[in-house]
């Protein structure tokens, strides 16, 4: 099913399957963290619902494995995001024939990283 949603978009868009490629497994590996949280989440409930004091303690490492691969699901998405936008405003300037600004300087956006 999302490969046909890529196949589409890249057809419209004129994208490459190496790039499709990319962006279907950068979603992989966000759905794999998301789905590791979602089993971290379960364990630290039940180890707080326990209450416990080893399960209690063990909860401190779940927790900084949970926040550490929030961080990484927010660095892919971003990473993501910033490759879709050049993707696209390449794909753009392709269509337009390159207008240069004034000055003679190609038209550039900045993108802010994570």
């Amino acid at each position: 099913m999302e490969g046909d949603v890529f196949s589409g978009f890249g057809e419209r868009h004129n994208i490459d399957g190496k790039l499709l490629q990319s962006f279907q497994k950068s979603f992989v590996d966000v759905q794999d963290i998301l789905d590791q949280n979602r089993l971290l989440i379960n364990e630290i409930n039940q180890n707080h619902e326990s209450k416990q004091p080893d399960n209690l303690g063990r909860n401190v490492g779940l927790i900084k494995e949970l926040n550490n691969n929030i961080r990484r699901v927010a660095s892919l998405y971003g990473d993501l995001s910033h490759s879709f936008a050049r993707t696209v405003d390449a794909s753009s300037e392709g269509e337009s024939s390159g207008t240069l600004k004034s000055d003679g300087k190609a038209n550039q956006k900045r993108f802010r990283s994570g």
